[in-house]
């Protein structure tokens, strides 16, 4: 499986993974993919049985490699190691296809469930997906796009910057631009198979990181613009007046500062070869500030 696009998104040490809001929703840990010809298996072995290369086995599972008897015994001559196995002759050269081999997603390669795909190296014909569990579907594609997204850090801005006073707002936004939608297209090569998944940012969810504060709006979930920005940023004048955006803070700390949680919710959409399509659960990023809040200053006279 082949990542051939990203379109919005973002690299470096700031490029984070999404986190999917269904706890239960996992990408695909493992899939079965094509991996060689019938010509590039007879000259695999044909190395092997003549001690060329640095490679003692082939891999016909994910974590089994067989060496050069077994392969000769199996996929040249056509004897079945059990009862029930496919059988091959002369590396089915001439037939029009590939050998298949489950893959393992490297993001879960300590999970369980990576070596679901434990069917042994088998014939599959061109133009057509194996009907078997974990065969690489749009769906199973959309997901593995999905697990490859990346997205920005999420900081806001903040007006005051740096130290907040009690009971007065903070305000908090972003700009335009600062978080875009992002698409990560992968596709099966040579089987005509794709998915394009689309991540969209549609709100942010701001946490005082205390119960003494309350957020603007009440629910703490500020929408994204039509413009593509979130909240509206402060100008001189409007210190008084509630933010669209932002965080008024009852109480000030007492020498450690309050962590303001900020997450981003981004829509999760794909679509596929065959006029395939569908949602996937939302995605969250949380990023953490320290802000620190003084008691408002008065002089006595």
């Amino acid at each position: 499986m082949k990542v051939t696009k990203v379109s919005g998104g973002t690299s470096g040490a700031s490029a984070k993974n999404l986190v999917p809001v269904d706890p239960n929703w996992k990408p695909p840990a493992c899939w079965y993919e094509p991996v060689a010809t019938p010509e590039q298996l007879k000259a695999g072995v044909e190395r092997l049985k003549k001690g060329q290369g640095k490679e003692v086995t082939i891999p016909v599972t994910p974590s089994l490699g067989w060496g050069p008897d077994l392969m000769v015994d199996y996929y040249e001559k056509g004897k079945a190691q059990s009862d029930g196995d496919e059988s091959y002759k002369n590396f089915n050269l001439g037939k029009d296809g590939k050998f298949w081999r489950g893959v393992v997603n490297k993001n879960r390669e300590y999970d369980p469930e990576a070596y679901d795909c434990d069917k042994l190296l088998f014939w599959q014909d061109a133009r057509a997906l194996p009907k078997i569990a974990h065969a690489p579907t749009p769906d199973v594609l959309a997901a593995y796009a999905y697990d490859q997204i990346k997205v920005p850090d999420t900081k806001v801005e903040l007006k005051p910057e740096g130290k907040s006073t009690v009971n007065l707002p903070t305000w908090a936004w972003l700009d335009k631009g600062t978080f875009n939608e992002v698409k990560v297209r992968a596709e099966l090569p040579g089987t005509g198979v794709w998915a394009e998944t689309t991540a969209k940012p549609v709100s942010l969810h701001l946490d005082p990181g205390t119960s003494d504060a309350k957020t603007f709006p009440a629910e703490g979930e500020c929408a994204v613009n039509e413009d593509g920005s979130i909240g509206v940023p402060y100008v001189k004048g409007l210190s008084k007046e509630d933010p669209p955006c932002g965080i008024q803070y009852l109480r000030a700390t007492g020498g450690q500062p309050y962590e303001l949680k900020a997450s981003i919710t981004w829509e999760i959409t794909w679509k596929g070869s065959g006029g395939t399509g569908d949602g996937l659960p939302n995605g969250t990023f949380d990023g953490t500030q320290d802000i620190n809040v003084q008691e408002i200053q008065s002089i006595n006279r």
